[in-house]
């Protein structure tokens, strides 16, 4: 009997040991350098221009990362495509397409799922507006957001986006 236990004891240090050298050993993903950051969120903006060109609307674009498993800090860059603001919208107060735009970041980061398409119903300050696009890379999070024309315009903007970062990684 003290032979077996002590044949339990000695497989289940093992497996302690085992599972310690493995978790210690696994490397966490290099962090994308600054510079290389800058040229991805550039690049981002670039493909969602020409996108709104091609689609003919006019908007802001936001290119986010968001580093690590859980959303808790970002770096963004936006650009103007044609118009920040749209002063003609049917209330008659205007639109600010740039908050619009970082409303759907926002919203993304708290979801994880793209701007628009989250279950339940929204938190103070979301809108679920449509148009933004978020995914999961190594490393962190890619986070697009457009606004200016339809949602689905927006979102055909913010996955030019996406996919110009992703290729960039």
């Amino acid at each position: 009997m003290m032979i077996q236990m002590s044949r339990a004891h000695f497989a289940l240090a093992a497996m302690i040991a085992l599972c310690t050298i493995t978790t210690f050993s696994q490397k966490a993903p290099k962090p994308i350098s600054p510079k290389k950051l800058d040229a991805l969120e550039q690049t981002a903006l670039t493909a969602m221009k020409a996108k709104a060109a091609e689609l003919k609307v006019q908007g802001v674009a936001v290119a986010s990362f968001a580093p690590g498993e859980t959303i808790e800090s970002w770096t963004s860059q936006m650009a103007v495509v044609g118009r920040m603001t749209d002063p003609a919208a049917t209330d008659g107060r205007g639109n600010n397409m740039l908050g619009i735009a970082y409303a759907k970041s926002g919203e993304m980061a708290r979801t994880h799922v793209n701007s628009g398409s989250a279950p339940g119903k929204p938190m103070v300050a979301e809108f679920y507006w449509q148009g933004g696009a978020i995914e999961k890379v190594k490393g962190g999070w890619l986070i697009v957001a457009f606004s200016g024309a339809t949602g689905e315009q927006d979102f055909a903007v913010s996955q030019a986006g996406l996919a110009a970062m992703k290729a960039g990684l």
